[in-house]
């Protein structure tokens, strides 16, 4: 699991997530643990929709793109 979250990316993940539970408090909402997974993608260095798409923020990390040509 190599990371592709760059620094950028952490703050602005770190910031929508508490964002996303302060609000599901707020409301007294559920929908406030979803605020849980930017935290935790933030926190690791990781996202599976990056990797899935190819696509990295973090500068250290080469990544292949995907060839959809026959």
């Amino acid at each position: 699991m190599k990371k592709n979250v760059g620094s950028a990316d952490k703050v602005i993940r770190i910031i929508f997530g508490v964002a996303i539970i302060a609000f599901g408090i707020y409301s007294q909402s559920w929908w406030g643990l979803v605020g849980i997974v930017p935290l935790f993608t933030a926190f690791i260095g990781w996202c599976p929709a990056y990797n899935l798409i190819g696509v990295s923020t973090d500068k250290s990390v080469k990544v292949e793109k995907i060839s959809l040509k026959n």
